[in-house]
């Protein structure tokens, strides 16, 4: 009998303020360690929080995208243990009543659609970090990152795969960068995920769970769960018994391995923090927010299906981030379905692994929106082909100018005359005996052969549609 695994993640966004999230302390990444932390931060004594209204707006917006119910009224919590990187012993966060309850995000996989729910999105303070590195066999705290404002996004048990999770965590990052409340660098920390992983017999009830901390890539996230899976399965198997932990992945070894029991809820003692009121979010503000966000992802996917006739999978390509959208949308303006269609392949096939090659963000693009439509038209009025078409976008990143330069300085036109690509046919059959015998006998693979020679001798400047057919003309009458 099959096992059914089960998978909850946390993330966690560090949310896009200049200060932190109870106090004026800067948030900038990369400082030297212990500069950006402040008395409120290492909690000195006599120091009070002040929410940072900010952090608040930012929550309230992602609330708002995932259609999450607003909570008008939440409080602050004291989350308390013990770690060297929280100098407090306890965490600022929320528990009881977070700003945002519910909500849902839906994932694409495989082609096709699902929605995955949302338990909460909840308001709390980064730690510091701890550092093992360079000190000789201690370790060091930096505590910088102290009180920097997150968003922890808690999703339902919904996922059912490393697939699922992987495409739910890209969703998310995606939409916190859509919607400009977090930059979503995984590599600073700014977007990190817990996966809660689980096995069970389907049917069943939900198996033990582990939770797997820290994870700040999508391919650490997938291999992490698919090796969780595995050991959880082969423990079973062997007839042992899961025991609820924490681990970590080792992307050296790709394997999972014990952190430390895994806490519950009243392990960490949480009780209102009296140093600070409930949030309390009036119908102004919320309005105000609401009335500011962009079109969200689903939406424009949706409009770009209907408007431009694309397929669903090219409309959620399209999507994945706002700064693609919009250059799409650019290049696309005022187009039809055929020519949308050539500039979404454009996008998504030669534009998409020029920047991969050169590390590049499709804002970083060395070739406009502008400049690509330029070039699409220019295949979809004849003027070139979409083979000669390849080296024009090669000279447009190669910086050489726009499609309509580099196609004259070039003399790259497409020879459309019928009557001149006629005489170069009439010369390749007559160079070619033998071909059109094989061709005459049934041999399809010699009409290729012949296209192939016309398109040789025309350096590839003839009009495919044309030599295919007067290829056929001559060949039937001859």
């Amino acid at each position: 009998m099959k096992w059914e695994t089960v998978i909850g993640l946390e993330t966690h966004a560090q949310l896009s303020t200049r200060s932190k999230i109870f106090s004026g302390a800067p948030t900038a990444f990369g400082a030297a360690p212990n500069t950006q932390a402040c008395a409120i931060d290492i909690a000195l004594p006599g120091v009070l929080p002040v929410m940072n209204r900010g952090a608040l707006e930012r929550a309230l917006r992602f609330g708002l995208a995932v259609g999450g119910k607003i909570n008008r009224r939440s409080i602050f919590a004291r989350k308390n243990y013990f770690y060297p990187d929280l100098p407090k012993g306890y965490q600022i966060s929320q528990y009881e009543l977070p700003v945002v309850e519910g909500g849902a995000i839906d994932i694409v996989v495989d082609g096709g659609e699902k929605t995955i729910r949302l338990t909460r999105a909840h308001l709390e303070e980064d730690a510091g970090k701890s550092l093992h590195e360079d000190f000789h066999g201690m370790s060091g705290i930096d505590l910088n990152r102290a009180g920097t404002p997150l968003l922890e996004i808690v999703s339902e048990p919904d996922m059912r795969s490393a697939a699922e999770a992987v495409a739910y965590a890209k969703t998310v990052h995606a939409l916190v960068r859509w919607i400009d409340i977090c930059d979503g660098n995984m590599q600073e920390g700014s977007f990190r995920c817990d996966a809660n992983v689980s096995v069970r017999r389907p049917g069943e009830p939900l198996g033990t769970r582990c939770e797997i901390k820290n994870l700040n890539s999508f391919r650490f996230l997938q291999e992490a769960i698919e090796y969780e899976v595995r050991r959880q399965v082969e423990v079973l198997e062997d007839g042992g018994k899961i025991v609820q932990e924490t681990r970590l992945y080792d992307p050296d070894r790709k394997e999972t391995r014990s952190m430390r029991s895994k806490e519950e809820a009243h392990d960490y003692r949480y009780f209102p923090d009296p140093d600070l009121l409930p949030l309390e979010v009036n119908p102004a503000m919320l309005k105000s927010i609401e009335s500011g966000l962009p079109e969200l992802p689903r939406a424009m996917r949706e409009r770009f299906q209907r408007d431009f006739e694309l397929s669903a999978y090219d409309a959620t390509l399209l999507t994945g981030s706002r700064e693609l959208a919009d250059y799409f949308e650019t290049a696309a303006r005022g187009a039809d379905a055929r020519v949308a269609k050539q500039c979404a392949n454009w996008i998504a096939g030669n534009l998409s692994a020029r920047l991969n090659d050169a590390g590049l963000d499709v804002a970083q693009s060395r070739m406009s929106a502008a400049q690509l439509r330029g070039l699409v038209d220019r295949i979809a009025d004849g003027t070139i082909s979409s083979k000669i078409a390849k080296d024009v976008f090669d000279a447009m990143w190669g910086g050489e100018g726009d499609a309509d330069a580099i196609i004259a300085a070039k003399g790259l036109k497409q020879i459309s005359d019928s009557g001149e690509i006629g005489k170069i046919v009439d010369q390749v059959l007559a160079a070619n005996a033998q071909q059109v015998a094989d061709y005459k006998a049934g041999k399809e693979k010699a009409f290729n052969s012949l296209v192939g020679q016309v398109m040789k001798a025309t350096k590839g400047k003839a009009n495919p549609a044309q030599v295919n057919a007067l290829l056929k003309e001559k060949l039937g009458s001859s």
